[in-house]
């Protein structure tokens, strides 16, 4: 069930890690980029779970296995099972293991991760569109991906064989920059064949209900980078979100966000989960709920289109969660990020 139109950053007099039983974590942009753990992770991470917050970490990621990505988060100093790992491979095996019968083939166009999800279904993997198929199950399969292997899907699904997809993310972040996702190899396969897959991952309801059936939680925060997959998808289930700066949202999109894409909280890292979040409120002298809003030393409003930022302070944070209010309230699908400009240069964000 949808949450009610966000117009501005919710409140917590408590710190995130004890407000809420689980994070539901994504990995790339949040946890890691390029491999490598991002600035405050492992310490914010391993202080909420020694608080008593279940952490689980939750990838539109198909290529790995469960095992070899709580292997790597181990190794970065964050403890992690398997058990605590859910992808979208997992949430797209069910969802094919659902409509065929048990050992049915599926075509792999993907990693290991996928390969290892749909034999846990009861599944059997194989290589070839030649070798009759009853599904397609496309996932991301890393930057060595042969061209054969989506040569090899376009042949199946043209013939009409049943497609499915891991996730449709567009882009990946890596450790030198932005690079195209699972969902740019999708687009590949569907131009050729003019057909469309069904698809599993964040936002999409089989990824929430997969990761809820996993950790058992009952009041989960999910935590991630991107509004259209992480906070559209705690938007889509109902639950609240976190939004971190580490990824690939910029705060002019944060500004801009659609009623569907705009978190519970911001913060500029994972540290956010450790401290309690502060109120914005109606600024009177700013035109209250028509626009103006305050947020620590700051108050934000909107002035003839274009955001308007004054006051200061040491929390910069505070200035973006009041612009957040104001263009929200403003419009219905947010204020512009070129409208934005001069205000968010005084944040230094």
């Amino acid at each position: 069930m949808n949450q009610p139109v966000r117009t501005r950053p919710e409140p917590s007099r408590r710190p995130l890690n004890e407000a809420y039983d689980t994070a539901l974590l994504d990995l790339d942009g949040v946890v890691y980029a390029g491999g490598e753990a991002i600035d405050h992770a492992v310490e914010s991470l391993v202080a909420a779970r020694d608080d008593g917050m279940r952490l689980a970490y939750v990838t539109n990621n198909a290529l790995r296995t469960p095992a070899a990505v709580a292997e790597h988060l181990t190794r970065l100093g964050m403890p992690a099972g398997a058990d605590d790992v859910i992808t979208s491979a997992q949430a797209v095996a069910r969802l094919i293991s659902e409509q065929l019968p048990q050992g049915a083939r599926v075509l792999v166009i993907g990693g290991e991760g996928l390969r290892v999800a749909l034999r846990e279904r009861g599944l059997t993997p194989v290589d070839s569109a030649d070798d009759d198929p009853a599904a397609v199950a496309q996932g991301y399969g890393g930057p060595d991906l042969p061209w054969a292997r989506l040569m090899e899907a376009g042949y199946a699904v043209a013939r009409g064989v049943p497609w499915f997809a891991s996730n449709l993310d567009l882009t990946i972040p890596s450790g030198r920059g932005i690079a195209p996702g699972n969902g740019a190899a999708v687009e590949v396969v569907r131009i050729a064949t003019g057909k469309s897959p069904q698809a599993a991952g964040k936002p999409l309801p089989p990824m929430h209900r997969e990761t809820i059936l996993r950790t058992g939680a009952r009041r989960p925060l999910v935590v991630g980078d991107r509004l259209d997959t992480d906070i559209e998808g705690a938007y889509a289930g109902g639950v609240d979100s976190l939004l971190v700066l580490t990824g690939v949202t910029t705060p002019a999109q944060l500004l801009a966000a659609e009623p569907g894409h705009r978190p519970s909280y911001v913060d500029r890292d994972l540290r956010g989960l450790l401290t309690p979040q502060p109120e914005v409120e109606p600024d009177g002298a700013a035109g209250g709920a028509a626009g103006g809003f305050r947020c620590g030393g700051w108050t934000a409003r909107v002035e003839n289109g274009a955001l308007v930022l004054d006051g200061g302070g040491d929390q910069p944070l505070d200035g973006l969660r009041a612009l957040c209010a104001a263009a929200w309230a403003e419009a219905g699908d947010g204020v512009s990020g070129a409208d934005a400009g001069k205000a968010l240069a005084r944040l230094g964000l």
